[in-house]
């Protein structure tokens, strides 16, 4: 069995919207846009039934990757998280070497954005956290060497 995809319940909401968006909008406008397309003649050297048919493989893959994500996610809501420790959900604030303060929530794979601070639990980062309280000081591998970094808070919500 591979390991759980944990995701909070807006990442599910987006996957969600996301695969609705694509059923219902933009594969019915691909679709005409093909139809069109090879209304036109010879479908050997119409660049946009060409195109078009791609758009929609393109379409069905993301569909079906999106589809079987959510049948398998185990949603976790940081709301209903508590505690001192830090698990899935939470977001931790610590401080590197220099001083610097940062701020990250632990969340699944599929929400990633680094620039919202956004890491995954399985990132470096995170499976260092994972466990941990304020207080701890973890140590990170890095390409560029182990860095030390401090936890200063743990929150949830």
């Amino acid at each position: 069995m591979s390991d759980p995809a944990y995701i909070t319940p807006s990442g599910a909401r987006k996957l969600s919207e996301e695969l609705a968006r694509l059923r219902s909008v933009e594969r019915p406008r691909i679709v005409q846009e093909v139809a069109d397309a090879a209304a036109q003649g010879d479908r050997s050297e119409n660049a946009e039934y060409i195109y078009g048919k791609k758009k929609l493989r393109e379409i069905d893959r993301r569909m079906h990757f999106l589809t079987k994500r959510l049948e398998k996610a185990v949603v976790v809501d940081p709301a209903e998280q508590r505690g001192d420790k830090v698990f899935f959900g939470a977001t931790v604030e610590i401080e590197d070497e220099d001083g610097a303060r940062h701020t990250y929530q632990i969340v699944g794979e599929d929400e990633i954005d680094s620039g919202a601070g956004r890491i995954s639990w399985r990132s470096p980062v995170g499976r260092s956290l994972l466990g941990k309280r304020a207080g701890d000081v973890i140590t990170v591998r890095r390409p560029a060497g182990e860095a030390e970094m401090e936890i200063i808070s743990v929150r949830y919500g």
